[in-house]
């Protein structure tokens, strides 16, 4: 059977975060779909139902590899049980980690502070990208074509989406799991991902790299899903 990588970007980014590497992917003859998750909070709490029906949705009834970006990580288990048991991987990208079983809060509670701080009176957040210092941003997106489109589809997420927690179900990780980092705050987990004993790859670069080093990034993604 043919097998899809599902490329879930984070719900505070869009789709063109992932857009490079399903190119790439589908180059070198591997299916590839980027879920469209900018829309998840548009409706009432919980919001990771949506996210799953999202990716749901354009999944073909295919064995899968899931690879989720950034806070997409936390999604991951929901997602790999909502796809009925055809998920044979799991990558995750400079993302975070969601125990083996629980419950997960989707921001630390020492980030909330921050985020209430942005929170305006309707408890909305600024765009993601909005949140940093301008020079930080060309960091992570030094093409001015590239930072626009990716700035542009940018959602406002509601404060609220930050403040619950996600079940996790017991038994998500009887996968192949593996973890792709980029850098720093991402070593901590890299250490986790390692102590839980998944095959861990550094690529060193900032948290978009893989708008930055779509190549590199589909290489690591084949390694570590045993795909390559």
């Amino acid at each position: 059977m043919e097998t899809t990588f599902v490329l879930v970007h984070s719900p505070a980014v869009g789709p063109s975060t992932w857009a490079p590497v399903a190119e790439s992917l589908e180059r070198r003859g591997h299916a590839a779909v980027v879920p469209d998750l900018t829309g998840v909070t548009a409706g009432e709490a919980p919001y990771w139902p949506q996210v799953v029906e999202k990716v749901r949705a354009v999944t073909p009834g295919t064995r899968v590899v899931l690879a989720g970006h950034s806070n997409a990580g936390l999604h991951l288990p929901l997602i790999k049980e909502g796809l009925d048991g055809r998920v044979v991987a799991c990558v995750f990208a400079d993302a975070h980690l969601p125990p083996r079983d629980g419950l997960v809060k989707v921001a630390d509670d020492g980030f909330l502070p921050f985020l209430r701080d942005l929170a305006g009176p309707d408890g909305m957040l600024p765009r993601w990208t909005d949140w940093w210092d301008e020079e930080d941003v060309v960091a992570l997106l030094p093409d001015p074509a590239v930072r626009v489109r990716v700035a542009a589809e940018q959602p406002r997420l509601p404060l609220d989406y930050y403040t619950q927690s996600l079940p996790v179900p017991a038994g998500w990780d009887d996968v192949r799991c593996s973890l792709l980092w980029y850098g720093p705050p991402y070593d901590t987990i890299a250490e986790e991902a390692a102590r839980r004993g998944w095959p861990v790859t550094r690529l060193p670069g900032q948290h978009l790299h893989q708008v930055i080093d779509p190549e590199g990034v589909t290489d690591a993604l084949l390694m570590l899903s045993g795909k390559s």
